[in-house]
């Protein structure tokens, strides 16, 4: 800026010329957003965007089905029930659809897990050295892409099983798992507090349960009013807003030495496999034992819970509830209360209670909550239902902290890359497994699968007590235990 001149009408001439406003102006943007560390827009947008999709997606692939399978339109009333209880035919074309649509949804999770799952465990890991922002610009531009296919499959009316085309393709960008590992390991680079950490870990949890609540109780007014192209492109432009945030205003985490990363990129992307059996080998027998035992309470209870939750809007599309979608949106909303309330109960419980104690309540939850739902037959009742299952989020985020503060900041993306990718295949192999569960059970009992999903939450439970009973859940025994290998690390390293 010496070339400017230093008369003021000069100087805003010199300023509006050419390419120079533009510059000027790029530069003040930057300046004002430089050190702008927060990731909770992007789950909030993306939890939006994704659960907008997620119930549209169930719902056309139900309404096409019935198209196909009974050669008649849709049956769309304004009424709260669309069930023909006196039709015996009726019914049995709600099964037949119902074991339809359930095995359609299985085909897509298994033909989609393994590139999602490859996906998620190369780069939460890679993103140790690369940095964590591309652990959620590639997810973005699956779902984008995800979104453009499902909008082109609904508006030019193409065959209903390049949906599962698009799921694969969308799958070798990542998904949730990747980006919320991503997510994860951007908060934990930010904090060394073990409460902070799980206080903005939770907070994710809420920006991801609150806004996926405002999406799924609009998606039931989107079809109703628009059907559902526009929709689909409303999430895709959401997705689209997403990645230019990220791409141009969200800051890294971590300092990258780029000249450094060049030199040893190559071996870096040899040594991924690594990275993860090194997160084991390196630590000591009792890290060891409560990173495990840890994952395996996770998994476990994630498998349960989610496998569950799947099931719920087929549940309700189902005799004898027949929910239309302003129905189902409310429904999905209202259980979307639970991450908020989770949260709270996190903040407040921390104060109290320790660890483990509060996963307990937050899996005991889950379990009466998925037990009623197996009995549930009015609409009062499933609505209902969801107030038990207030603090099922809970075990999440405290889980995921405990994992942190076992591990040093450089181990955290391959941490987190073990962690999400074992979860997302247990939620894919669970979202399977229980639909075809549900196909198999749903002509004589509907609600076999959820009094299956609530057994599998006693599992965790009861490993919990094995954590407590070994006393490997105290929080300041894992952070010293930490301190004492990287004392040892530094010991044993030789002095040059």
């Amino acid at each position: 800026m010496a070339d400017v001149p230093i008369s003021t009408v000069e100087n805003a001439r010199y300023l509006l010329s050419s390419d120079v406003c533009g510059e000027v102006f790029l530069v003040y943007l930057k300046a004002a957003m430089k050190g702008l560390y927060l990731v909770e827009p992007v789950v909030a947008v993306y939890a939006f965007a994704a659960f907008m999709v997620f119930p549209l997606v169930q719902q056309y692939v139900y309404r096409r089905l019935w198209q196909q399978i009974t050669n008649t339109s849709y049956p769309s009333v304004d009424a709260s029930s669309q069930c023909d209880t006196n039709s015996s035919n009726h019914s049995s074309q709600h099964d037949e659809v119902q074991k339809a649509a359930s095995l359609f949804s299985m085909y897509s999770e298994l033909f989609s897990m393994i590139p999602s799952l490859l996906v998620t465990l190369t780069l939460v890991a890679y993103s140790d050295q690369r940095g964590r922002k591309i652990t959620i610009i590639l997810p973005l531009i699956g779902s984008l892409v995800y979104c453009l296919c499902f909008l082109a499959v609904s508006f030019f009316e193409l065959n209903l099983y390049l949906l599962i085309a698009a799921s694969i393709l969308s799958s070798f960008f990542g998904g949730i798992g990747t980006i919320l590992g991503g997510c994860f390991s951007y908060v934990a680079d930010l904090y060394d507090d073990g409460k902070e950490k799980m206080l903005r870990m939770a907070g994710l949890d809420m920006m991801l349960g609150l806004l996926s609540g405002v999406a799924l109780i609009s998606t039931g007014y989107f079809i109703h009013a628009a059907g559902f192209n526009w929709p689909f492109f409303t999430a895709a432009m959401f997705h689209l807003l997403n990645l230019v945030y990220v791409v141009f205003i969200l800051e890294e985490s971590m300092v990258i030495d780029s000249v450094a990363f060049a030199e040893t990129n190559t071996r870096t992307l040899q040594k991924l496999p690594l990275r993860i059996y090194s997160l084991f080998a390196q630590g000591s027998r009792r890290r060891n034992c409560l990173l495990i035992l840890l994952i395996i309470i996770f998994c476990s209870f994630s498998f349960g819970n989610f496998g569950g939750l799947s099931l719920v809007t087929l549940y309700e599309l189902n005799e004898p509830l027949c929910w239309n979608e302003i129905l189902i949106g409310y429904g999905s909303a209202l259980s979307t209360a639970v991450f908020a309330v989770s949260f709270v109960g996190v903040y407040v419980l921390s104060r109290c209670l320790s660890d483990t104690t509060i996963i307990f309540i937050g899996m005991l939850s889950v379990f009466i909550g998925l037990v009623m739902m197996a009995f549930v037959k009015t609409t009062l009742l499933m609505f209902l239902v969801r107030i038990p299952m207030l603090l099922a989020i809970m075990p999440f985020p405290v889980m995921r902290s405990m994992l942190s503060k076992a591990v040093s900041k450089t181990e955290q993306g391959a941490l987190f890359a073990c962690v999400s990718g074992i979860d997302n295949l247990t939620t894919t192999a669970a979202t399977a497994a229980f639909n075809s569960i549900y196909a198999a059970t749903v002509a004589w009992f509907p609600g076999f699968a959820f009094l299956l999903a609530g057994g599998f939450c006693l599992i965790p439970m009861s490993l919990l007590g094995v954590l407590r009973f070994f006393g490997l859940e105290n929080t300041n025994e894992s952070e010293s235990l930490l301190q004492e290998e990287e004392t040892q690390e530094t010991d044993n390293t030789p002095v040059a």
